[in-house]
């Protein structure tokens, strides 16, 4: 018997969207230490407070951020074949789950998919997505799970039974580095164990004049969920960062294949945080706050090989070029 079966039909279990004290401190360091470096950063997951989390809804209807567009059009392409690798008695483990919108595009496509266990950083966004999937599949058993998609130790007991498929879309596997992502990959295949498959969405690379606009959008939204992270530090960590002292800057850096998001200082400033600590800004100093790594297809099949996945399928699709990789 199938341990998430339960006598009702609709169930969920949203794990608790408070950080514990040690993933507190443990944020705390990290940020306090990633803007003391040289040059400053900060981790990208940290932009997706419920406010961020909104925001890069927002983003992904702007028109000039193609991805959502191009990874829709391909995922509604293909979903009919994908259909046919999927397993009977299939959970579909979503990662960085977000508002769901893609999702319903398997759960419409793939009848075998009987449970969902999304994932998510944002309680807040968790619970929003969980409850419009069950307006619309009142009979889908879900599980959801707060928690850092890096750092993900095993899914929940309930899952036992099931035969898992991982679901990676949005091209968020392009905000870790390369070595991040084997790692990344290699931890999902841990997680998800030895039978399951994982469906991964990646961004090719293209020309700087259409990736630059996609993350530096001429209404501002872009800008406004990266300098969201400082109201996120005021608000969490005690900050007193002044937002008009900073301007959003998006760059394609050819040698790293990715794009990068900054924060940049326009005056000479001091910052301080509730510890006590002051980070000194120079006028022009950035705060790296995150990447998007775009591939060629024979790289991205050579990190997935190396984190111990098979390719068993690829699907692409012409300008804006992106790949929807079924690995097994």
């Amino acid at each position: 018997m199938l341990e998430l079966a339960r006598e009702s039909s609709v169930w969920t279990n949203l794990a608790p969207a408070q950080r514990s004290e040690d993933d507190q401190d443990a944020m705390r360091r990290g940020i306090t230490s990633g803007l003391l470096g040289a040059p400053k950063r900060l981790p990208s997951k940290y932009l997706y407070d419920a406010e961020g989390s909104r925001l890069f809804e927002a983003i992904c209807d702007l028109p000039e951020y193609y991805v959502t567009r191009a990874e829709t059009k391909l995922l509604s392409h293909c979903v009919r074949d994908i259909a046919g690798h999927i397993p009977e008695v299939a959970i579909l483990v979503e990662f960085g789950s977000g508002a769901s919108t893609k999702t319903r595009l398997l759960l419409d496509a793939i009848p075998q998919i009987a449970a969902y266990v999304p994932i998510d950083i944002s309680g807040a966004a968790l619970a929003s997505a969980m409850r419009s999937i069950r307006a619309r599949y009142p009979d889908l058993r879900m599980e959801g799970v707060v928690a850092d998609i890096s750092r993900l130790d095993s899914l929940p007991v309930s899952t036992v039974g099931y035969s898992e498929v991982g679901f990676f879309l949005g091209s968020t596997i392009g905000n870790f580095t390369p070595i991040e992502a084997k790692s990344f990959l290699a931890n999902a295949r841990r997680v998800l164990g030895p039978e399951s498959r994982f469906i991964v969405g990646v961004d090719f690379v293209k020309s700087p004049d259409v990736l630059i606009p996609a993350y530096n959008d001429a209404q501002g939204v872009t800008a406004a969920f990266n300098k969201n992270v400082l109201n996120r530090l005021n608000r969490e960590f005690g900050a007193n960062f002044q937002l008009d002292d900073f301007q959003h800057r998006a760059i394609w850096n050819p040698q790293e294949s990715r794009i990068e998001m900054h924060l940049v200082s326009l005056r000479n400033a001091s910052v301080a945080l509730a510890d006590g600590t002051w980070i000194q800004f120079t006028r022009g100093e950035t705060i790296h706050t995150e990447n998007s790594y775009k591939y060629v297809p024979p790289l991205f099949e050579r990190l997935a090989l190396d984190a111990g996945w098979n390719v068993e399928n690829r699907w692409t699709s012409p300008d804006p070029a992106f790949g929807i990789f079924l690995l097994a």
